[in-house]
This record gives C-alpha cells, structure tokens and sequence, in this order.
C-alpha cells in the first residue's frame, strides 16, 4: 500500500469526488480547460468538448472523465489532481486517498503539510518577540554616543551578549567598541 499510484488514487477517490455538490460546474470546467490547454496530450479538443457537453448531467461527465483519465496513466492522474489543487484545494484536502497517505508511511506524493507548523505559538509569542527586537533596535538608535548620558544602558548592553545568539553578539560588540573606543 505504500505506493499508491495516482491511478490508484484516482480509483479510491472517485466515489467522493462524483458523490452529489463536490465539484461545482465552473470547478469541473476549469480542470478539463486547464488539461486541455495545458497538456493536450492528455485531453484534445475532441474529449474537452464531450466532457463539458451541458445536455449530460455534471456526474456523467466527470465520471466519463475519471474513466478516461484512468485509462490514459499515470502521468495523467496526476495531472489532474495538480488541477484539481489549483482550481479546489479545499476538496482537495478532503480527499480520502489524502488521508490514507497522512495515515501510512506513503509522504512522497503528498505535499503542503508543513505549513501548519508555522502559527503554532500564536499571536502573542509573535508580538512579545517583535517588541523584545523593536525595543532593542530602539535602544542602539536612540543610545547617544556619549557614554555619561546613559551608562546603565551601556552596562547592559555589554553584558547582552553572554544570553543573545552569537550573529547578534558579535553586531553588540561591533557596536560597543565603537562607541567606547573614545574612551
């Protein structure tokens, strides 16, 4: 089971994907015009025109479609499900063949979950972080060059660099052996 074709895919998924309200008609459209324009090998003219006849009903198409997208291989199936993420990512992410992949050790052919990593410490990390750099910014900008002005500020900032990451050690360093070069 862990390689699971995009053929294989295909088969699995086309009872959801024909079931009733999944793919609109402007959705079902889209994707047949993407296969056709972009990689006429995969649809002609000739099979785009029958599966976008409007006197068939929009289950028959599509199953007519799948049908035919099954029999042309593998590089065809995929294809299509690159359109189908473009033109209905949301049913996409619904599709049961995704979540039999996210359930077995098959992660090559799927893709985009590492953007749910990103927002897991919230807002309020975010905005503790960005003030914590926004008031040090503000310290070394408006710290004037002579030291008896505010020297508990240049005390602290010496010591800084023993916590700060050492990219940002060495910039306070550069900093204050310019400043106290005068000295």
């Amino acid at each position: 089971r862990s390689e699971q074709t995009y053929c294989d895919r295909l088969v699995q998924d086309t009872p959801f994907l024909t079931s009733l309200g999944r793919l609109s008609e402007q959705q079902v459209d889209r994707i047949i015009l993407q296969l056709n324009r972009y990689y006429p090998q995969i649809l002609s003219n000739k099979d785009a025109e029958k599966f976008r006849n409007p006197k068939l009903s929009l289950r028959v198409r599509l199953c007519d479609l799948l049908g035919h997208l099954q029999r042309s291989g593998e590089r065809d199936c995929q294809e299509f499900y690159r359109a189908l993420y473009i033109h209905a990512q949301p049913l996409h992410s619904c599709l049961p063949s995704r979540h039999a992949l996210q359930n077995s050790d098959c992660t090559e052919l799927d893709s985009g979950n590492a953007s749910c990593e990103l927002s897991d410490r919230g807002p309020v990390a975010f905005l503790t972080c960005l003030g914590l750099a926004t008031g040090l910014a503000l310290l070394i900008y408006c710290c004037p060059p002579d030291p008896k002005v505010l020297p508990g500020a240049r005390r602290v900032l010496g010591f800084s660099p023993v916590i700060i990451d050492r990219h940002v050690s060495r910039f306070l360093l550069a900093f204050l052996t310019d400043d106290l070069g005068g000295l």
